[in-house]
């Protein structure tokens, strides 16, 4: 009944910490085991070697978001391929997953570009509905590249190398892009997009402007695989490299008068990431040593004889959490229960990282809890079922994605 009276509440919109930590407790409780063990996990979380790098690399990109960055981007890719049809959409979908990598918070990338491209999108003759389910769908895109806060979050979680998952999510991520790019390149020829010739001189005069900000994402993969920093130690190279290039190079921040929300925004996000992770860490060991996971593993093995099935499953199962909880809250109550499971399927960590961040970026566009619906309806003033209904054809191609990336895992893994 207790258990269930949490769930209840967690529905109605009691914050998860609480009901975490109160299912912490009294799992501890009934195993006859000492509350002050969810401590030790807090202590244990606080040693992670890498936990530094979340809050570093979210400062830099809420540093990025308030100095302009999504305009420059915007103007910048529009230069780049706005001279194609659906070039405008092209160049939002490029967009929206530069700047989703670093923020970390599809919210962000939903209210900082959507204001900028749906006015954009209707003045060159794109249909509503299109763009409705365009910007709502870009929302969560650049999740599995780096310095993606969820690929951190879950390689800590998990225990996978980071460094590999940022390697594994970059095919999956280009080819998602690649697939969008085309839909809204044969959408686009339906409707009139006013024309706009190439120009030499735009594009070069937008990358000036934005050669600052491009070289950001080559510093870090260049940094971290090439084998001259560590992740921890890129993370403070990025945080520091925004803040000179916003306050000293664009000037588009002040140091008075902008950095304290900044820091209040960045510790906003940090803090509910740290504390679900805290008491989440606290539960799911309480769970794994009540043996959870091989209870779950045995009934599954009576009705599952093939990874092809469990994959399958996986992904059904990994759907439905994406549409229920947020991505960070997923990724640390659920990938300690489901990680033995995979294994003993012979997956891979590193492809079963991928899958899973796949799937809760596509659980971001499904109801009942899908985020993204709930901050477009917010910003564009639409219902969540018109949103939906709008966002239906770039959810079917990313299932067909995710069905590619699931069963040929040579996407994932490219580069062993």
């Amino acid at each position: 009944m207790i258990l269930f009276l949490l769930l209840i509440l967690a529905i109605i919109g009691l914050p998860l910490f609480i009901v975490l930590g109160a299912g912490g407790i009294y799992a501890s409780l009934e195993s006859d085991l000492d509350p002050v063990l969810l401590i030790i996990e807090l202590y244990r979380l606080a040693n992670q070697p890498n936990l530094i790098t979340i809050p570093l690399f979210t400062f830099a990109g809420m540093v990025m978001a308030a100095g302009g960055s999504p305009n420059r981007l915007i103007k910048l890719f529009n230069a780049l391929l706005g001279w194609m049809p659906g070039g405008l959409a092209m160049a939002a979908i490029v967009s929206c997953s530069f700047f989703t990598a670093f923020t970390g918070a599809s919210g962000v990338t939903i209210i900082a570009l959507g204001g900028l491209l749906y006015p954009m999108f209707i003045k060159a003759n794109y249909s509503e509905k299109f763009s409705l389910g365009l910007l709502t769908s870009s929302g969560s895109l650049g999740l599995l590249f780096p310095p993606s806060l969820a690929i951190l979050l879950y390689g800590i979680v998990s225990g996978t190398s980071i460094d590999e998952l940022f390697l594994a999510g970059i095919l999956p991520g280009f080819i998602l892009l690649v697939m969008l790019s085309l839909y809204s390149y044969k959408s686009a020829l339906v409707w009139h997009e006013p024309p706009h010739d190439f120009s030499i001189i735009r594009l070069i005069t937008s990358a000036n402007e934005t050669k600052w900000d491009i070289f950001l994402p080559i510093l870090i993969v260049i940094g971290i695989f090439g084998g001259f920093v560590t992740i921890t130690e890129a993370a403070a190279v990025t945080a520091a490299y925004a803040l000179f290039i916003e306050t000293v190079i664009y000037r588009e921040i002040n140091l008075k008068r902008d950095l304290p929300k900044i820091l209040v925004d960045t510790a906003t996000l940090v803090g509910s990431i740290l504390i679900i992770l805290g008491v989440a860490m606290g539960l799911t060991n309480l769970l794994i040593d009540t043996q959870l996971p091989s209870k779950l593993l045995s009934l599954i093995e009576s009705h599952i004889d093939s990874q092809l099935q469990f994959l399958l499953l996986l992904n059904i199962f990994l759907l439905a959490i994406g549409a229920m909880m947020d991505i960070f809250s997923a990724i640390v109550v659920v990938v300690p229960l489901i990680m033995p499971l995979a294994l003993r399927y012979q997956i891979d960590p590193v492809h079963l990282g991928i899958l899973f961040l796949a799937n809760l970026e596509i659980g971001y566009m499904t109801p009942p809890v899908g985020i993204n619906l709930f901050i477009a309806s917010q910003r564009f003033g639409k219902d969540i079922l018109t949103l939906f209904r709008s966002a239906l054809p770039f959810l079917s191609i990313m299932l067909i994605w995710l069905l590619m990336i699931s069963y040929i895992p040579v996407l994932t893994l490219w580069w062993r």
